[in-house]
C-alpha cells in the first residue's frame, strides 16, 4: 500500500513525461467534451419535461340580455296609518297584530266619557236654543196680528222678527255644536279603513294617546296582494332607460301604455320572484342634491311572500344583443382600465388578447372586440400561466351558478 509521498511521487513521474504542449491540447479536449456533455444533458432534459396541464374552454355565443340592477325598498299596494284624530286613554284593542283584518273592522276604542259628556252640554244648548226658539215663535204669533190692526207699533213687529230669526240662528249653532260633538265621539272608535294586515300596535291598553310625544299614529294596515318597490337611479341611468323603453315600444317588444320591459325582483337570498313587474311611476323631477330620480315598479303579490319594508334588488334589461359572445368573469383580468384574456390557438401556444367588454351578464362578460366564436381561452390559473407559454389543454366547461343557454 502506497502511502502519501509515494503517491504523489508516481503521479509526478507519470505526467512529467508529458510535454507542456500536449498538457495544454489534453485540458481543452476535455473541456470540449465536458461542455458538449452538459449540452447534450439539458437537450435532453427539456425534451422530457410535458407541457403544464392548463383547463380552457370555448368562448360562449348566445342571445343575451344585459340587465342592470337597483337596490329597493317594498311597500304594500296601500300602507294606511291609523291615527289616533282625538286624545284619550286607550281603552280596547279589538285585533290580532299581523293578522288581516277586514273594511270597517273595528281596531282601537278610545275612553269616550269626556267626549259623552260634551255631547251631553252640546244636547242642552240645543235644548235651549229651541225653547228659545219656542217663545220667539209664540211671542210673533201674538204681535203680528196686533200689528195688522194698528193696535202696536211697526216697531214692535220688527223686533218680533228680529228675536224669532235669532231664535233660529241660535237653533242651527247648537245643532252644528251637537253634530261636531258627536264627530268627536265617533273617533273615539277607530275602524280599518281597507281590507288588508295590520301589524304591530304602536299603544298598549290604557296608555295616553292622540297627542306628542305620546303614540298618535297607533298602527298601519297594508294591501299586500300586490307590493310597490321605490328605487332610485341617477340621470344618466334614467336617460338610457327612458331612450331604451321608447326603442322597444317603437320595435313592439313593449306593448303601447307600458313604460318598461318586464322587471325581475331579487330578494334578499339571491332567489328571483316569480312574479314580474313594470314601472307605474316616474318622479316629475331630479333631485338637486343626489342627482337621482325615484322610480316605482308594482309586482303581483298572490301567496302575500314578500313584506313591506323588506329591502330587494330590481333588475331591469337595458339591452338586447343577438348571438353575444360570452367568457366567465374570473377568466378576465384588467390592468389600467383594460381587460384581458389568454388565448390558445391550434398550436396550444397562449398569448394574451386584449378584450372589449360592453358589460356584465350574470357571472359572464360580454365580450364586444377581441374574441371570435370558438376561440378557446385560459380558464383557470390565469396567474400561473403566461403570455408565450405551451400548454397542454384540458376542455372543461364553465358551470354558471345561474342559468345561462349552452
Amino acid at each position: 500500500m502506497l502511502n502519501n509521498s509515494t503517491f504523489r511521487s508516481k503521479y509526478y513521474v507519470l505526467f512529467s513525461g508529458f510535454k507542456s504542449s500536449n498538457m495544454k491540447r489534453l485540458i481543452s479536449f476535455i473541456a470540449i467534451i465536458t461542455l458538449l456533455f452538459s449540452c447534450k444533458q439539458e437537450e435532453m432534459g427539456s425534451s422530457d419535461v410535458a407541457p403544464p396541464p392548463v383547463h380552457v374552454l370555448k368562448v360562449v355565443q348566445d342571445n343575451v340580455e344585459l340587465e342592470k340592477e337597483f337596490v329597493g325598498q317594498v311597500y304594500g299596494k296601500v300602507d294606511i296609518p291609523i291615527r289616533a284624530r282625538v286624545e284619550g286613554f286607550l281603552q280596547g284593542i279589538h285585533f290580532q297584530e299581523g293578522r288581516p283584518v277586514k273594511k270597517d273592522q273595528l281596531l282601537y276604542s278610545i275612553d269616550p266619557d269626556p267626549f259623552l259628556q260634551s255631547v251631553a252640554a252640546a244636547e242642552s244648548e240645543l235644548a235651549a236654543a229651541n225653547t228659545e226658539l219656542t217663545r220667539a215663535s209664540n211671542d210673533l204669533d201674538r204681535i203680528k196680528p196686533l200689528a195688522d190692526m194698528n193696535a202696536l207699533s211697526q216697531r214692535d213687529l220688527d223686533g218680533a222678527i228680529a228675536s224669532k230669526e235669532a231664535a233660529e240662528a241660535m237653533v242651527d249653532a247648537a245643532e252644528a255644536g251637537l253634530r261636531a260633538e258627536n264627530i268627536r265621539l265617533s273617533y273615539t272608535k277607530l275602524y280599518s279603513p281597507i281590507n288588508g294586515v295590520i301589524g304591530k300596535t304602536n299603544a298598549k291598553i290604557g296608555e295616553f294617546v292622540g297627542r306628542e310625544p305620546n303614540p298618535v299614529i297607533l298602527n298601519t294596515v297594508s294591501r299586500v296582494d300586490s307590493i310597490r318597490v321605490e328605487f332610485f337611479i341617477t340621470e344618466d341611468d334614467y336617460l338610457y332607460l327612458a331612450r331604451e323603453a321608447q326603442l322597444a315600444r317603437e320595435s313592439g317588444k313593449v306593448p303601447e301604455g307600458q313604460k318598461s320591459r318586464p322587471m325581475k325582483l331579487i330578494l334578499s337570498d339571491g332567489s328571483v320572484f316569480d312574479q314580474e313587474g313594470y314601472v307605474d311611476f316616474v318622479d316629475r323631477s331630479v333631485g338637486v342634491a343626489t342627482g337621482s330620480i325615484l322610480i316605482q315598479s308594482s309586482f303581483p303579490n298572490p301567496d302575500k311572500l314578500i313584506k313591506p319594508g323588506q329591502f330587494a334588488r330590481v333588475r331591469v334589461v337595458v339591452e338586447s344583443v343577438e348571438d353575444g359572445l360570452l367568457v366567465p368573469q374570473r377568466s378576465v383580468s384588467e390592468f389600467q382600465g383594460n381587460f384581458f384574456v389568454l388565448k390558445v390557438d391550434e398550436n396550444s401556444k397562449v398569448e394574451q388578447a386584449k378584450v372589449e367588454i360592453i358589460g356584465p351578464h350574470k357571472d359572464y362578460y360580454l365580450i364586444g372586440s377581441g374574441l371570435e366564436k370558438g376561440d378557446k381561452i385560459v380558464f383557470e390559473s390565469i396567474q400561473q400561466v403566461k403570455s408565450g407559454m405551451t400548454i397542454t389543454p384540458i376542455d372543461t366547461v364553465f358551470q354558471s351558478q345561474f342559468e345561462v343557454a349552452k
